[in-house]
């Protein structure tokens, strides 16, 4: 049977430790004993962990052997903020598909309303990728930055920069990935709703950024993201 995976809240090199409503959840909620063995992600390892106290604010495990991780790809997504309940289910499934980093993006188009509360999301969003990292078994938590407008999300580096894009006719995004060197760092772009301004995807190429279709069939925002997410980890894996 495959463990549980937990990303601690303390660690150090012989134990970590789960807390708060962290912990309230594994105590509580799955009733856990001392004695139950989890794999336990430390920093940038993961390593078997043997719970050795519990309480609901807090519980302990001894750190042992290494769990071997086989690598992934390394994909970052730059995510026109939409609307937060279909935008916190897109973070999470593209989390739980293996994502590096997300970064959220105030667009011509992303509603004002959403603009001024976007920056009080961050850390609903980051315990979103938390929770989703564990229960995909991923070895860390992706990065959730805080919302940038476009003209500076655009100057973001990485080997590959694909923008999607609606009005795109000729070049599949498998295509676009076609090239990308192994272990090599990937961004990939999404539009709010009603997508991006023509200028927008101007100020994409004016920076060196490909444009890329997922298709004839115009899809919501947060299927657009998950969809190319799913591709790109096929493509590349």
């Amino acid at each position: 049977m495959t463990r549980r995976r937990w990303i601690a809240d303390e660690f150090s090199d012989t134990h970590a430790a789960l807390v708060g409503a962290h912990a309230e959840h594994l105590a509580v909620v799955l009733r856990v004993r001392a004695g139950q063995t989890f794999e336990v992600v430390a920093g940038h390892h993961t390593r078997t962990g043997r719970v050795t106290s519990v309480s609901p604010d807090r519980v302990e495990f001894e750190l042992g052997a290494p769990v071997v991780q086989g690598g992934t790809p390394r994909i970052g997504l730059l995510m026109a903020i939409f609307k937060f309940d279909r935008m916190e289910w897109a973070i999470e499934k593209c989390t739980e598909l293996g994502v590096e980093r997300i970064v959220p993006v105030i667009a011509r188009r992303t509603d004002s309303h959403l603009v001024r509360a976007a920056a009080g999301r961050v850390d609903r969003w980051q315990r979103i990728v938390k929770q989703a990292a564990e229960q995909s078994r991923r070895i860390a938590v992706p990065v959730v930055e805080q919302p940038v407008p476009l003209k500076d999300a655009v100057e973001l580096t990485a080997a590959t920069r694909i923008v999607l894009a609606e009005s795109e006719q000729q070049v599949p995004i498998k295509d676009a990935l076609a090239s990308h060197p192994a272990n090599a760092e990937l961004l990939l772009a999404f539009g709010p709703e009603g997508g991006w301004t023509d200028e927008e995807l101007r100020l994409f190429s004016q920076h060196g950024w490909v444009s890329a279709s997922l298709g004839a069939t115009i899809l919501r925002s947060e299927t657009a993201a998950i969809a190319a997410t799913a591709i790109a980890f096929a493509a590349l894996s």
